[in-house]
């Protein structure tokens, strides 16, 4: 079957076909060990070279592993306060305290990203220092091992307000165009676009979850088809996709909030009573 390519897409036309698949041989990985070997294995192995304009979409897991975030914790929520610098909402459960934080990275997500799936007992799995740096040295190794233009998308798994369930998002990213601007188009009635940009990073990764998984041991992804969203250099990262600030319309959870307006109210630091219940 003939491989798509979209090297002639107009600027905000989508891809007229996708092809994304999933990298078998990538070993369990260990602190030191070379990504980009064991991705330039896996691409050998699988008998489809990449071509320029593919994006390589590797989970932040494996990415931690192989850089040594693999800390020890015998107190998982212990390593979330450590990783926390502001603590969005929280609630408490039947099973315990679910904490949304922004982290060191400025990601705001449950538990700060701190993993304590798939590692050794006694062990937490902490997000990369600096996953666009992460995604700049993988696609520099493998144009320089291939010698193919590829755009590199590092992923994690966040959890989405009023959505339920998870979906992977893009939190690191090198040769990708994260985000498509298309205010200033018209749509198919000629109206003028005022506010739409797409976070095609994390649409990406998102779609190369569908073939990665969560527990087939492949996490890695190669995504076919979008090369109108590769670029030249490194690009601006996946932390262009943050929105904190003044643009953060949900900085506070609703039991935050109230304790906020209570300690303003009375004009210090007394304990806020209980939130009322709803």
């Amino acid at each position: 079957m003939t491989e798509s390519t979209t090297q002639g897409a107009a600027a905000g036309a989508p891809a007229p076909e996708l092809r994304v698949w999933a990298l078998d041989g990538i070993p369990e990985v260990s602190p030191g060990d070379d990504l980009v070997d064991l991705v330039e294995r896996a691409v050998s192995a699988s008998g489809r070279p990449l071509e320029p304009g593919d994006v390589v979409v590797v989970t932040s897991k494996i990415v931690s592993k192989a850089e040594g975030r693999v800390v020890s914790a015998q107190d998982r929520e212990q390593a979330i306060t450590d990783e926390t610098v502001r603590v969005v909402a929280s609630r408490v459960h039947p099973g315990g305290v679910t904490r949304i934080v922004e982290n060191r990275l400025g990601l705001v997500m449950a538990a700060a990203g701190v993993d304590a799936s798939n590692t050794p007992d006694g062990t937490v799995l902490l997000l990369p220092l600096d996953p666009d740096e992460s995604a700049r040295r993988l696609r520099a190794g493998l144009a320089e091992r291939l010698g193919a233009r590829v755009g590199i998308v590092v992923t994690d798994t966040a959890g989405r307000p009023w959505r339920a369930g998870q979906t992977d998002i893009a939190i690191g990213a090198a040769g990708v165009q994260v985000m498509e601007d298309l205010r200033g188009q018209t749509d198919a009635q000629g109206r003028e676009l005022t506010v739409t940009v797409a976070a095609v990073a994390d649409e990406i990764a998102a779609a190369a979850e569908l073939v990665k998984g969560k527990t087939s041991g492949r996490p890695v992804a190669v995504v076919r088809g979008l090369a109108h969203l590769t670029i030249d250099d490194d690009g601006p990262g996946a932390r262009a996709l943050v929105r904190l600030g003044p643009a953060d319309m949900f900085a506070q959870g609703s039991a935050e909030a109230y304790e906020q307006g209570w300690k303003d109210a009375v004009g210090g630091t007394a304990q806020a009573p209980a939130e009322p219940s709803r």
